[in-house]
């Protein structure tokens, strides 16, 4: 095991009461050899990344992924209290909720299923794709030395299809099921935190938002609304001695189809600071609350706002808040943070290795995939111990310029602290070392940490 920076040693021994002694050290081993292997992340890669390729007992390491006993929920908890702590100390607390499909094929993978791709597929062409369905919640903090939002993988869970429970005792669990139980989950783990959990439209169903808006504390959920949906204004008082059931819903009002293509509507124009990324940007909103209903569901008192583009360059959308105090334009801003989830699953593909991992087990199956992702959030934590210090250095290229660093910078910046501790230090003491000059030493270790 190479001898790790201090600042690191701490950060990773707040989680080693979690594991037995032997298993934490295989674990360590592990967890470091995934940050520095370029490519795959197979146990075999990062064994022979950590040098030790000629290790009799490899099958040790395996075991800690299909067999050793720990809970995957302790760490997410732990991890979530690291990053409040660091990013997100005062406040709300901001998180996102999305599913990604990791492909994945082999008679083995039990839980394997037929999706939608969402990277390959259009509105004019689908694309199906076999694999494994997850689904992750994310914290959304500014980073400081990033200068912007990026989003935190801390709880991740396996949401199989419906194919896979047609020769299980239980019940299909669909995913909005596994969505209100991580959201609870949340919600117990920060009883006194203000939550706003933003999602897409597939989450936009009156039951889950209702049972949600339920939990205790201050909790505002915004999601995608669809345009046709029935809403109606609030139920009027009763009469003093008025007989039968009180009334859930009051007069129909029109759809948001309608307000938004009525020319008598007023649309304000607001310009939000970030748009997806694109710099500041223009719109137009018009908002208003209701209570949405549909036959079977109980009513659900709601804000909603409509958005369109002066320019037309994008169809008119709306969204819903359970919250009926937050005003449209913070609605927007919030939803537009829900971006940065895609990004970090395109970050995690490209240099964490999902999709590469190889595991046939069952429970290292459930296990490897959510500890990828949340290793985008530790190698945050890592370089923000460095930025607290010294400014992160970024990689420019003639061709390649950008002011800010980014997750790659991130990631290369760990590799070269562990390397640079643990490699050149003992190299210092051998009589050839001064053949290899600093500049030498410098684009060795770039060649290496950036190696995709």
């Amino acid at each position: 095991m190479p001898t790790l920076p201090n600042d690191y040693l701490t950060l990773l021994q707040i989680f080693a009461p979690h594991f037995s002694n032997l298993v934490w050290q295989h674990a360590q081993a592990l967890l470091l050899g995934a940050i520095l292997a370029p490519g795959r992340r197979t146990v075999a890669a990062v064994l022979r990344m950590m040098g030790l390729s000629e290790e009799r007992q490899f099958q040790t390491y395996h075991r800690v992924l299909n067999r050793a006993a720990w809970s995957s929920w302790a760490l997410s908890r732990t991890l979530l209290k690291i990053l409040v702590q660091a990013f997100a100390p005062n406040g709300p607390i901001i998180c996102g909720l999305d599913d990604t499909i990791e492909r994945r094929r082999g008679a083995k993978i039990k839980a394997k299923g037929i999706y939608r791709d969402p990277v390959r597929s259009s509105h004019g062409h689908f694309v199906k794709a076999s694999g494994l369905r997850w689904l992750s919640l994310m914290l959304l903090a500014p980073i400081p030395w990033a200068k912007r939002t990026w989003a935190l993988p801390f709880l991740t869970c396996l949401a199989p299809s419906e194919r896979y429970y047609q020769k299980k005792a239980r019940a299909h669990k669909k995913l909005t099921d596994w969505g209100r139980q991580m959201v609870m989950q949340l919600r117990r783990w920060l009883p006194d935190r203000q939550l706003v959990i933003v999602a897409d439209s597939s989450f936009a169903a009156i039951l889950w938002l209702f049972q949600l808006s339920q939990l205790p504390g201050q909790l505002c959920l915004i999601v995608r609304f669809r345009l046709d949906a029935a809403l109606y204004a609030p139920a009027p008082k009763r009469r003093p001695g008025q007989r039968g059931r009180p009334r859930l819903k009051g007069k129909r009002l029109s759809t948001l189809e309608q307000v938004a293509q009525n020319t008598k509507t007023k649309w304000k124009r607001v310009v939000l600071p970030d748009w997806y990324g694109q710099g500041r940007r223009m719109v137009e909103i018009v908002s208003d609350t209701a209570v949405w209903y549909h036959s079977g569901q109980p009513p659900l008192p709601i804000r909603w706002v409509l958005i369109r583009d002066p320019k037309g360059k994008f169809k008119t959308q709306a969204l819903l808040s359970t919250d009926l105090k937050v005003t449209p334009v913070q609605m927007i801003k919030w939803f537009v943070l829900r971006w940065q989830l895609e990004v970090t699953f395109h970050e995690v593909r490209e240099h964490l290795g999902v999709e590469t991992q190889r595991q046939w087990s069952d429970l290292a199956i459930v296990r490897t995939t959510p500890t990828l992702l949340a290793l985008f959030s530790l190698v945050t934590l890592l370089a923000h111990k460095h930025a607290k210090r010294r400014k992160l250095p970024i990689r420019q290229a003639a061709w390649y310029h950008k002011s800010q660093p980014t997750f790659s910078d991130a990631l290369a910046l760990v590799r070269q602290q562990i390397w640079q501790q643990a490699c050149f230090s003992i190299a210092g003491s051998h009589s050839d070392n001064h053949k290899l000059t600093a500049s030498i030493q410098n684009r060795l270790l770039s060649a290496l940490c950036y190696t995709p």
